[in-house]
C-alpha cells in the first residue's frame, strides 16, 4: 500500500502526472499483468492521452490564470487520479484499499504542496517554482511507479 499512497501523494501537486506515469508504465509492459489490473491503462492511446494531459497541466501551471490546486474541482481531479493510480499499484485483492490510499494521499498532499508553492513563489516567481516542482513530482511519480512495479512482480 505504500506505493499506492506515494503515487497518490504526487497527485497532490500535479493531478495528471501519476495517472500518466502508471499508464505509460502499463503500456510499456513494466507493470505486471495480473487478474484485476486496470487493462485500459495499458492501451497506447490512453497512455498517449494521459501523457498529453499531464504535459498540458505542466504548461498550464505556470500561467497566471491557473487556479489553485485546492479549489473543489482541483481536489476532485486529484482524488480521482490518485485513486486510479493508487489502485493500479495495488495487488488485485487490495485494489480498493490502494484506491483509498491513493485518493486520501492526493487530497492530503494538496494542501502542504500548495502552501509551499505559494510561499516560494513570493521570492522566486511562478515559473521557476513551478519548474522545480514539476521536476520533483515527475521524478517522484516515475520512481514510485518503478518501485511499485518491482514490488508487484514479486
Amino acid at each position: 500500500m505504500l506505493a499506492s499512497a506515494l503515487v497518490g501523494a504526487t497527485a497532490g501537486a500535479r493531478s495528471m502526472t501519476p495517472l500518466a506515469a502508471v499508464s505509460l508504465a502499463s503500456a510499456a509492459g513494466r507493470l505486471p499483468e495480473q487478474e484485476g489490473r486496470m487493462k485500459w491503462l495499458a492501451n497506447p492511446w490512453v497512455a498517449a492521452g494521459t501523457a498529453a494531459l499531464a504535459l498540458g497541466e505542466l504548461y498550464g501551471d505556470k500561467m497566471k490564470s491557473a487556479p489553485d490546486r485546492i479549489v473543489p474541482a482541483g481536489l476532485a481531479a486529484r482524488l480521482a487520479t490518485g485513486a486510479i493510480a493508487g489502485a493500479s499499484l495495488a495487488r488485485p485483492e487490495e485494489k480498493r484499499t490502494g484506491a483509498w490510499a491513493g485518493a486520501t494521499a492526493a487530497v492530503l498532499a494538496s494542501f502542504p504542496t500548495w502552501l509551499a508553492r505559494k510561499q516560494t513563489m513570493v521570492k522566486h516567481g511562478q515559473t521557476k517554482t513551478g519548474l522545480i516542482e514539476d521536476a520533483l513530482i515527475v521524478g517522484a511519480a516515475a520512481l514510485v511507479v518503478g518501485l511499485g512495479a518491482r514490488a508487484l512482480s514479486r
